[in-house]
């Protein structure tokens, strides 16, 4: 069969043939005439052959044939996707088949401004990709109005309606009329999400090229039985092997991913990471060197796993075998594609032996089992739970012991600094050293005992016991060098200290002393202040300063226009 006979029209026809495309796959045979009709379409086939042209084609073909009204264009037709990444290449494809209708479309999604997003929307789409959360938010503030959507499909819809997007996406549905063409595309189908689309879909067509879930042939598939601290070493083992051209590898989670991009750069491997604490640039570049051949090694997490077509994509690796054994095909599915070979390797541990035997029998076994390789298995059997908890928890404290030591060399401590400086820094005057030491020695530690040696000084018996120790002192800090001394954070200059500290300001007549916590003000020994002692009164065990203070009467509170005209003078 060719694109001719599914009746397109010439401009598609064009776009798909400089494209390179040649015949239909299996499920564009089987989904496109069903669309052009304006049924509503449930489609499972293997993932790498051809989805995304199976929904965006005949959507095309009905949004050319109907003309937007005047005016500003209203979104007629929304595809909803689980992934950024994904949005992108769905946006692309609509581009590439488009280009020669006319119609506009557009992509939003989060993880970067919605600025430039917003100022494409308010000319107006014919065609909008999203993900759920971006779609909602700008939903939301007034943006996008989905009352005039025709068409609407949902790429990926196991994952889409599964427990984590199913309010979303609810949320989506709750926005369109209730009268619109509806699309699921997805490579598994499970029956959960069978009862769903049943609830959803009416006079629907159901196209099922291959059973769920099954993996391209031309995919070979093998397995490494090997330990988990052996699985760094075994990766890097492989990727000496030139005929690994471009290898994109999984691992469980996002830490798992960075550490082992991370260590690969170390052997001297050009890698990259990619997962969802990524910022939407940093995960595109990432993807762009991939894809150009600047990078090797792609480590991602399974958000790469779905709809990213990275073409002749040699080897897919299993770093960390997955828990859902749907998972798995989406993962190999990225090599393969468009008919060309692929090959998928997998590591497979003792504790993750129960995962890979649901995988093998999701699969029906079609994978080889390669024993000879330098890293043997030596556990056999699965570390208990909490051996498991024992290792997480060491792993988590040496990870804070290298992040302690990171930071200690950033900002390396006074001792330090100290150790490191010049030795003709450290002896520049030595004889000073010891008279100051010395002058520590003799001077008291607190302000009391200063204050007592200072009244001692001041008594003329003090005055005649140490004439000679005082001259002494006198002619020691005359040969020491002068101390300057600056106050942190203020630009005052710099000033000379005395000897002996000031004595403390005190008056025995007043019986005041200075207040520390009111400025300008003063207070009695028993903390009562001078002016305000009628107000507040503090008693000698303290009070919190949010205590309440005295509040004179009704009548003293009110305005003075108020108050009737008196003689008496007013009283505070």
């Amino acid at each position: 069969m060719t694109f001719e006979e599914l009746h397109l029209i010439p401009p598609i026809l064009n776009a798909l043939r400089q494209a390179g495309y040649r015949e239909p796959t299996p499920i564009q045979q089987a989904a496109v005439p069903p669309v052009l009709e304006g049924r509503d379409l449930l489609g499972c086939a293997q993932t790498g052959t051809g989805k995304t042209a199976a929904f965006a084609v005949p959507i095309l073909q009905i949004l050319a044939k109907r003309p937007a009204p005047n005016g500003k264009r209203p979104i007629r037709s929304l595809v909803l996707t689980p992934t950024r990444e994904l949005a992108l290449q769905i946006y692309e494809n609509f581009e590439l088949y488009g280009k020669h209708l006319g119609l506009r479309t557009a992509v939003v999604f989060g993880g970067v401004g919605q600025a430039p997003q917003v100022e494409v929307l308010e000319k107006g789409v014919d065609v909008l990709v999203a993900t759920p959360g971006r779609l909602n938010d700008l939903i939301g503030q007034g943006y996008v109005s989905l009352a005039d959507l025709e068409i609407f499909v949902l790429d990926e819809a196991d994952r889409m309606l599964d427990m984590g997007f199913i309010h979303d996406v609810r949320r989506v549905i709750d926005k369109t009329p209730e009268k619109k063409q509806t699309l699921l595309f997805s490579a598994t189908m499970p029956p959960e999400i069978q009862e769903i689309a049943d609830r959803l879909l009416h006079d629907m067509a159901v196209v099922q090229v291959a059973p769920p879930a099954t993996t391209v042939e031309k995919i070979r598939q093998y397995v490494y039985f090997v330990d988990r601290e052996n699985k760094r070493k075994l990766l890097a083992h492989l990727l000496a092997n030139p005929e690994l051209v471009s290898v994109l590898v999984f691992t469980r989670t996002k830490h798992g991913a960075d550490r082992v991009a991370r260590d690969l750069s170390r052997a001297g491997f050009s890698a990259r990471s990619i997962h969802g604490d990524k910022s939407q640039n940093a995960r595109q570049d990432a993807l762009a060197a991939f894809k150009e051949g600047r990078c090797r090694v792609l480590v991602a997490t399974d958000i790469a796993a779905r709809g990213i077509d990275i073409y002749e994509l040699s080897h897919v690796i299993n770093f960390d075998i997955p828990e859902v054994p749907e998972t798995y095909v989406h993962r190999i599915g990225r090599t393969g594609r468009a008919g060309l070979d692929g090959t998928a390797i997998s590591f497979c541990t003792a504790d993750e032996r129960a995962d890979f035997e649901q995988i093998l029998r999701l699969t029906k076994g079609n994978m080889e089992t390669v024993e000879d390789h330098p890293f043997p298995q030596q556990q056999t059997e699965p570390t208990p739970k909490e051996e498991l908890a024992r290792i997480r928890e060491q792993r988590r404290q040496e990870a804070r012991e290298r992040r302690a030591r990171r930071n200690g060399q950033k900002n390396p401590a006074p001792e330090k600094q100290k150790a490191a400086a010049p030795a003709g820094q450290t002896e520049k005057n030595p004889p000073a050293a010891p008279e100051k030491n010395a002058r520590q020695g003799q001077a008291p530690k607190n302000r009391d005992a200063r204050q007592e040696s200072v009244r001692k000084d001041a008594s003329p018996a003090g005055r005649n016991t140490v004439p000679q120790q005082a001259g002494e002192k006198n002619a020691q800090d005359k040969n020491a060098p002068k101390k300057n001394s600056r106050r942190r954070g203020r630009g005052k200059k710099n000033h000379q200290e005395s000897a002996e500290p000031p004595q403390r300001q005190y008056s025995e007549q007043m019986n005041v002393k200075p207040s520390t916590r009111h400025p300008k003000k003063y207070e009695y020994k028993d903390n009562t202040r001078l002016k305000d002692d009628i107000i507040t009164y503090t008693p000698d065990w303290g009070s919190p300063p949010s205590a309440p203070r005295f509040q004179p009467s009704s009548s003293a509170r009110k305005k003075p226009q108020d108050q009737p005209l008196s003689d008496k003078p007013f009283r505070r």
